[in-house]
Order: structure tokens, then C-alpha cells, then sequence
């Protein structure tokens, strides 16, 4: 792997996903100074196809799921609600969607009051007893550049943990921190996996890890996304030699080294195609 000496990454702007140039101020509202208030209105911005308040919507609208551009989630809002997301909105008001785009969500907010910020993919260990949930979140970068904090959107004001707008270590583990605890021999791959599937296990997390790269260099893929070698390692195929890649990219992304970051994300069984980031 080579390092792009010098290369920096501006989480404090959006990505080609993240940005909403082109949304309707109308839509956006006036936002909040304080990361964590900016994100508080995202918790009624997203609707899960589980969701009790679901259950009523037209089958239609259960394809707002597959949307990836955080600007195109606004419009949509927008269109079901005609005012700022930053006011409450009834369920059908929603877009139905994910984990996934609750923290893209919070990260194009985030990003366009210049806070650094970036989406993470790993697992949640508060939603199910022993279990650790395929999730997604976003961190922000406190006031004087200090440690990266980590806040779920989805469940801010909610009892699900004490403090969701700071999460502990030990509650969720991104894609690289899983990859590396079980390369260590320190957790049960089988435990984590996608809640409501038969999908757990070491696959799991090397799914996840490589999406997690991915969100570090500003691209946040559907959970359900695949390229490079992805469906390979679903379906147990790829071999040592992938693992060892895996190693090197999880140890990457734990040094939080923007260049190498970067550089490794360069990969070809890494990087995510372009026709795909739409």
C-alpha cells in the first residue's frame, strides 16, 4: 500500500452522497449550532418498514429505502410534508428507510454546518441481550478536534441507553474494531450479525468493515450494497488471502489516518464503483 503523503479528508464537508446543494432551504430549516441538537430532529426524519406506524403506508413507498443521496431524502421529505425537517412530522410523513439512512441523514446535517462528521457501519451491542446488531451511526469531531463522539440518531430521546448522544466503547463497534476484536480471538463472530436473519457470523463483520471504509472516504453505501469481493465473502469463497487485505484495512481504519485511509481505499476490491454512487 502505497500512502498519499499529505492527503487530508474534509469530513466537515459533504460527499458526493452527504451534500445538499440543490435542496429547497424551505426544506432544510434553520439548524442548531450544537452537533448534537442538529441531529435531535433526525429521530422523527426516518420510518422502518417494522415500525408499527409502517404498517398503513402504500407498497410504493417502500422503495424510499433503496435512496442513497442525503438530498434526495430531504426532497422527499419535502414532498410528504411541506415544511423544515427540523419540525415534527407524523409517521406517514417519514421517508421509510434505515439505520443507514438515519446516520446519513445526521451526517449531511452535521456536514452542512461545517462540523466534522462522518457515518460509521458496524454493529450495536444495546439492541438485542448478547447480540451485536448489524448498525450504522454517525461521529462528530468535538469542539477542539479532540476524540470522535459518537451519537445514534435513531434513538436520540429515546431510553434505549442512557447517554445515545455519547456512546460508550463498548456499544457499538465499527466494521474495523469487530474485524480486528475477532481476528483477536476476543468475541463470538456468530453473535454478530442482522437482526431478524440467518446472516451472522465472521461474514458479517468483513461486510461491514469493508462498507466502513468506505464511510470513512465519504461514501455511504446501502447496507445491502455489494462490489470488489463482497459477494464472494457472503458466501464464504474468498479465502485467506482476502482476510489478510481485511487485516490490513481494519488496522487502517483504527489509526484514523486520513492518507492511508485513503490510499487503501484505492484498492480495486475496495474501492465502491462509481456507476453504483447514485
Amino acid at each position: 500500500m502505497v500512502t498519499l503523503v499529505g492527503v487530508t479528508i474534509a469530513y466537515d464537508r459533504p460527499g458526493r452522497l452527504t451534500g445538499l446543494d440543490g435542496v429547497q432551504s424551505a426544506a432544510i430549516g434553520v439548524l442548531d449550532t450544537d452537533p448534537v441538537a442538529i441531529c435531535v430532529p433526525v429521530q422523527g426524519l426516518v420510518i422502518q418498514p417494522t415500525d408499527p406506524g409502517a404498517r398503513d403506508l402504500p407498497e410504493h413507498r417502500q422503495a424510499e429505502n433503496q435512496v442513497r443521496p442525503a438530498a434526495d431524502l430531504v426532497a422527499r421529505l419535502y414532498e410528504l410534508a411541506p415544511r423544515p425537517i427540523t419540525e415534527p412530522r407524523e409517521p406517514h410523513q417519514r421517508v421509510v428507510g434505515t439505520c443507514r439512512h438515519f446516520a446519513v441523514l445526521a451526517c449531511s446535517l452535521l456536514r452542512h454546518r461545517g462540523v466534522p462528521s462522518r457515518v460509521r457501519c458496524g454493529f450495536a451491542t444495546y439492541f438485542v441481550k448478547d447480540r451485536a446488531v448489524d448498525h450504522w451511526m454517525v461521529e462528530y469531531r468535538d469542539h477542539d478536534g479532540g476524540r470522535w463522539i459518537r451519537l445514534d440518531p435513531e434513538i436520540l430521546g429515546q431510553k434505549v441507553v442512557e447517554h445515545p448522544e455519547d456512546l460508550a466503547q463498548d456499544q457499538f463497534l465499527s466494521g474495523a474494531e469487530a474485524w480486528i476484536a475477532f481476528r483477536r480471538g476476543e468475541i463470538n463472530a456468530d453473535r454478530f450479525g442482522v437482526f431478524g436473519t440467518e446472516n451472522w457470523g465472521p461474514a458479517e463483520i468483513r461486510g461491514n468493515l469493508v462498507k466502513d471504509l468506505a464511510s470513512l472516504n465519504k461514501v455511504e453505501m446501502l447496507p445491502w450494497d455489494e462490489w470488489g469481493r463482497m459477494t464472494e465473502a457472503y458466501e464464504g469463497t474468498t479465502g485467506p488471502d482476502y482476510d489478510y487485505l481485511l487485516d490490513d484495512v481494519a488496522a487502517v481504519c483504527a489509526a484514523d489516518d486520513p492518507a492511508a485511509i485513503a490510499a487503501i481505499y484505492e484498492h480495486p476490491d475496495l474501492e465502491v464503483p462509481d456507476p453504483l454512487i447514485r
